[in-house]
């Protein structure tokens, strides 16, 4: 099929099918056998920093670098250890310190974002120049403890020891596979650690710098360093520092993608375009404890590049690659939102509002998705819709409390820039939860929603968190405005302590339907969030709506 038959595809929403009463139980009890929502295959492995009770400022760079080097040593053994930038984005959306210690409940919280079996802590002490390191790990299924392991040695032999650490915890007897990059000074290690871990831009970037200095062929550096100018904006020295790994590195296919979003925010648009066309044809990228071929990612970035440069007769539309971003990944909700929004756009309203929902089945707190959608909707005629969406991207987002055309029967103008740009070329995904449904739309989708929400409810009451999140964001992706899962799922991530997540979900549950529960947990969010004008606001809705509620007048009292 040619990019332009390819682009016409729109692909309606099929209609639903009644199956027998037993049908939903046995396709359910499938969907149960597997992984959790962000789960990976068994078998990935969290490491995080290493405690000291030391409390020497120039060694605490050694906290991190344990994290590092042990997970480095895993993945050469062919364990899937999950990476750095993983854990710092599961660190920040529990709103957690990177260095502090954490209490074994919080770390298999972690452990369970990132979809990990295992989390591997550990601590390290030096005395008279010798490192000594101890680990073990905890089994996240039933946090249970294995037995710990030490090594110790000299510290100029920091890589030896880790290396000897992974392979007893590794406990089968694998030795490392593949090449290795050669190892950098000591120093130049040190200094990328704490370029890493540095609190300022300029600080890390100085760091990061050093360390280039000291070991001119240190690629990881370098992409970090591309990751800190990229932060600032400053995407010409994010472009020097991608384009000086070589090209017989093993990160060299991973640089030219970089290089490639870089090209692209300084419109640079011809240039990009050719490497990120070329990264489709380079095939598998060779990167350290993993292969990975830059498909889904080129494709988005390829159609983002369409969108802001617009699109000629040889390049074809920015549907065209955008869809097949969405075809080789289709649990992606920023891949989804692109295609939609591509298509709100072209003004192809009805390709619009498929992509748009599918969009916020997997991310139901998406703003500019709900607003994108409300636009779709009013421009192919269904307004009351429209109202309703416009209103839950108003409810998510200050953004659109400014836009003109609040009225429903005001045309609404979707804004520019509002299209995701991937900066990482594709890595194997964790299993979302709706893969496992997203080709069963045929059968009664409330029936079902409605099973998994009376299951997630029981897991809930009975504390089992994990799997009730799971069940409740089945029954979401089937019926996206089930206002009872929503507020399940704000409960849940409360007691998680992830406050601004519940904040979102409970917003959705209100706008839904409006109860004094939620309006109760949306109280206890903003408490956690130290807005108590804004819970307070909520408690008096609260007992408007239920003048009886005990929790609501706890909580009032709390306040006074």
């Amino acid at each position: 099929m040619t990019w332009r038959a390819r682009a016409r595809v729109t692909r309606p929403a099929p209609p639903a099918r009644r199956w027998p009463w037993w049908v939903p139980l046995v396709i359910a009890c499938a969907l149960g056998s597997t992984p959790a929502a962000g789960q990976a295959p068994a078998g990935r492995v969290l490491v995080v920093p290493f405690e000291t009770p030391q409390h020497d400022p120039a060694l605490y760079w050694l906290s991190e670098a344990s994290a590092v080097l042990l997970a480095d040593e895993l993945q050469a053994r062919g364990i899937a250890a999950i990476t750095r930038a993983e854990r710092v984005r599961a660190f920040e959306q529990l709103h957690l310190p990177l260095s502090a210690s954490l209490s074994r409940a919080t770390l298999i919280k972690v452990g369970e974002l990132v979809g990990a079996s295992e989390v591997i802590v550990g601590s390290y002490a030096i005395d008279r120049g010798t490192l000594k390191a101890d680990a073990h790990s905890i089994r996240i299924d039933v946090g249970r403890v294995q037995p710990s392991v030490t090594e110790q040695g000299p510290l100029p032999g920091l890589f030896t020891l880790f290396e000897r650490l992974a392979g007893r915890l590794a406990g089968d007897g694998r030795a490392p596979s593949g090449a290795r990059s050669p190892r950098p000074p000591l120093e130049a290690f040190e200094h990328f650690i704490k370029g890493l871990i540095a609190e300022s831009p300029a600080a890390q970037a100085a760091f990061l710098e050093t360390a280039l200095r000291l070991f001119p062929g240190y690629d990881r550096a370098g992409l970090a360093l591309w990751d800190v100018r990229t932060d600032q904006g400053d995407h010409a020295a994010a472009l020097a520092a991608a384009r000086a790994v070589a090209s017989a590195s093993p990160r060299s296919g991973r640089a030219r993608f970089l290089a490639g979003v870089s090209l692209l925010e300084l419109g640079r648009h011809d240039e990009a375009f050719d490497v990120f066309k070329a990264a489709l044809d380079d095939g598998p990228i060779a990167a350290p404890g993993a292969r990975v071929k830059p498909g889904a990612a080129a494709f988005n970035n390829l159609g983002v590049l369409l969108i802001r440069r617009g699109a000629t007769a040889e390049t074809g539309p920015a549907t065209f690659y955008l869809t097949k971003a969405a075809d080789a990944d289709p649990g992606d909700p920023d891949y989804l939102f692109n295609l939609g929004y591509a298509y709100v756009l072209d003004r192809n309203y009805q390709g619009a509002v498929y992509w748009l929902r599918e969009a916020v089945r997997r991310n139901p707190a998406d703003a500019d998705a709900h607003y994108a959608l409300a636009a779709a909707l009013q421009a192919s005629g269904s307004g009351i819709e429209a109202a309703r969406e416009k209103e839950l991207a108003r409810q998510l987002s200050a953004r659109y409390e400014a836009l003109e055309g609040r009225g429903s029967t005001d045309r609404l103008q979707v804004p520019a820039g509002l299209e995701r740009v991937r900066t990482e070329p594709d890595r194997t995904s964790a299993l979302r939860p709706e893969q496992a449904i997203v080709n069963t739309a045929q059968r009664d989708q409330r029936e079902l929603a409605a099973f998994h929400l009376d299951r997630g409810r029981r897991l809930y009451d009975r504390e089992e968190d994990r799997e009730a999140l799971t069940e409740l964001r089945r029954a979401v992706y089937l019926s996206p405005y089930e206002a009872q899962a929503h507020l399940l799922i704000g409960r849940i991530l409360l007691r998680a302590g992830r406050p601004q997540e519940a904040r979102d979900a409970l917003k959705i549950s209100i706008w839904s339907a409006d109860s004094a529960p939620a309006r109760v947990g949306l109280a206890e969010a903003y408490l956690k969030l130290q807005n108590a004008p804004a819970a307070r606001t909520e408690i008096e809705r609260a007992l408007s709506l239920d003048p009886s509620s005990a929790d609501a007048r706890r909580i009032l009292d709390t306040i006074k």
